[in-house]
């Protein structure tokens, strides 16, 4: 959630961090700050600030200069936003600094036993407590007094530290939170997003969990919590700087949407196989005896990938007639589930860094089940973790919103499901209705955008509202759920999603003029049920808006979308209320791109 970034070379290190950072904005934070130094300094140097990266730019002194430095975006966990609790942190003599992402779980108890030796904490946040212990380390090596202090640390780290006495290096760790090296020429950086590293390399490691490294201006090395030497090749990122740049767009959120024809595009690319009327997915590691033996699967997401996986589950039903359910991972880890051996579980993750999604993955892995991946970043650590997977490559998604990887994510759902329904009892007929419907979608997308100036008009008719239902009935609630979440995260707006069904049984209370109902009505089997629910909100004076194939005619206002394969229409009709919802924040004002409270990567609990 929060960012780190750093750097050791010859270059001036302020305005590289500060761009670096911003960079990093994405990812949600309330402060930032940096420290820098040099071979030839005699001390650390550190500015921070509550705010944005624009605050922290206007408080660093003319004269900050350096070759080495750490720099941090922070989201609060302990302590209020606020100058003093933003990192770095550094110890009283000004010897140690730290900028640290994820939760340090036992750091009550490890404050209480540092101040009981007289220590004086300086904020609020449990990073600080990394900071002095390190600093009253009697190593006499960085790397060794870092590995003093994760020795007794409990929780989830990705951390940046630098010493004034080993001014030619900077010792960095993870476990649970992304670090990412960036390999450059006698230049070293470091990252928690790769988005940070990019326009200076594209040659990147990423740490695993449990390993550290040291970077110096012409070397790194890479070495366990315990000591122990790890070989490091550095890989190529596919991703061109160019693709963190609004590219003539107002904001990312509406650059995102309308990327997604070529972003489903890439996801079906070299994928389909006529042939055979099926598809390939080489990196899934799943032989068909194997496929053939799944008597279940389970899906787990958190946000918009549990939506993805709720419409992946349904497809997957649909097609390849194996029981199928998704599952909040925060939820699903704690709740001491069954692990059977014949269930496949599919972990989505468009960071593939979500910690409870990971974290949830790890515990599978340990108790022998058989996890599959689907994410959008190459080499992420669910990526890693997993016994193989699919790839949904819907490029860099820097609005904090999800938009074109939830579209991906379900169509490589749509893939997944067509390659296990041909595995198993799919026709060939089916089989090649379902790829002609799959190689419709990037232009059906065009079209849809197409209709922006339509939906933006909707959008600022409906905006005033103080909340908003939305429904759908079997394959249009997952849609509902997503289009709900996206109008709360952006407008600020409360929207809740209810199955269309289950009106009469509570939500129908809450029908009045002044709630609209946003209501999904594909033209599939369930097209009379859909508009009997229509029906019964027209006649409480509900006002409605519908996404739809045809015009619906209790419906005040209808967004028309193009007409799919059954199986595949919720693709399509979510893309609409996408652009619904970010002319809906746009009208109110709000910041589409970094909505309040949020963040991209979520790498806590």
């Amino acid at each position: 959630m929060c960012g780190i970034v750093g750097y050791i070379g010859k270059r001036d290190v302020a305005p590289l961090l500060l761009e670096g950072l911003q960079r990093l904005e994405y990812r949600g934070y309330d402060s930032a700050g940096m420290v820098v130094t040099s071979p030839k300094a005699s001390g650390l140097k550190m500015v921070k600030a509550k705010g944005r990266v624009r605050d922290l730019e206007a408080r660093v002194p003319k004269r900050f200069t350096g070759t080495t430095g750490i720099a941090h975006t922070r989201w609060a966990t302990h302590g209020a936003p606020s100058d003093v609790n933003s990192h770095p942190h550094l110890d009283p003599e000004n010897k140690v600094a730290v900028v640290h992402n994820g939760i340090v779980d036992n750091a009550a108890e490890l404050r209480a036993k540092l101040e009981a030796d007289g220590v004086v904490f300086a904020s609020e946040t449990d990073t600080e407590v990394i900071t002095h212990l390190v600093a009253r380390s009697q190593a006499e090596t960085l790397e060794e007094k870092v590995r003093e202090a994760l020795k007794v640390i409990e929780g989830t780290y990705g951390i940046a530290v630098m010493h004034a006495d080993f001014n030619d290096r900077i010792v960095v760790a993870r476990n649970g939170s992304p670090v990412i090296l960036g390999i450059g020429e006698k230049e070293m950086l470091v990252a928690s997003d790769v988005a940070a590293l990019i326009a200076h390399t594209r040659q990147v490691v990423t740490l695993d969990d449990g390993e550290m490294a040291t970077l110096k201006a012409d070397d790194f090395r890479t070495y366990t919590v315990s000591g122990a030497t790890t070989t490091a090749t550095p890989e190529t990122v596919e991703w061109e700087a160019a693709s963190y740049d609004m590219g003539g767009h107002d904001t990312f959120m509406h650059k995102e949407i309308s990327e997604q024809p070529d972003a489903v595009d890439r996801v079906l690319r070299g994928r389909i196989d006529d042939r055979f009327s099926t598809v390939h997915l080489g990196g899934l590691n799943l032989d068909p005896r194997e496929a053939r033996t799944i008597r279940r699967i389970k899906i787990l997401g958190c946000g918009t990938s549990y939506h993805a996986g709720l419409i992946g589950a349904g497809l997957i039903e649909s097609m390849a007639r194996i029981p199928a359910d998704a599952e909040p991972a925060s939820e699903f880890r704690y709740r001491n589930p069954v692990v059977d051996p014949d269930t496949l579980y599919v972990a989505v993750s468009q960071s593939g860094e979500t910690y409870d999604v990971l974290a949830a993955v790890q515990e599978l892995k340990r108790k022998g089940a058989r996890v599959l991946g689907v994410v959008n970043v190459v080499g992420s650590a669910i990526a890693r973790e997993a016994d193989g997977g699919v790839y949904v490559h819907a490029g860099p998604e820097v609005c904090v919103v999800s938009t074109k990887c939830f579209t991906n994510t379900v169509t490589a759902f749509a893939l997944l499901a067509l390659h296990l329904g041909r595995i198993r009892d799919l026709s060939v007929t089916d089989g090649k209705r379902i790829i002609e419907g799959l190689r419709r979608l990037p232009a059906q997308i065009e079209e849809i955008l197409k209709g922006e100036d339509e939906i933006k008009r909707l959008a600022e008719v409906y905006a005033g509202a103080q909340s908003m239902m939305f429904i759908g009935r079997v394959r249009g609630y997952p849609v509902a759920l997503e289009a709900s979440l996206k109008l709360k995260e952006i407008s600020y707006i409360h929207a809740e999603a209810y199955p269309a069904s289950e009106l009469k049984h509570g939500p129908l209370a809450l029908i009045e003029p002044a709630l609209p109902t946003v209501a999904i009505v594909p033209d599939d089997d369930l097209l009379e049920k859909n508009r009997a629910a229509l029906e019964e909100i027209k006649a409480r004076s509900g006002r409605i808006l519908a996404v739809a194939h045809q015009p619906q005619e209790k419906a005040d206002h209808t967004i028309l979308v193009p007409k799919n394969e059954d199986e595949l229409d919720p693709i399509l009709m979510g893309i609409p209320l996408q652009l619904f919802a970010y002319h809906t924040a746009l009208a109110m004002g709000r910041d589409i791109d970094k909505p309040r409270n949020l963040a991209k990567s979520v790498t806590v609990e």
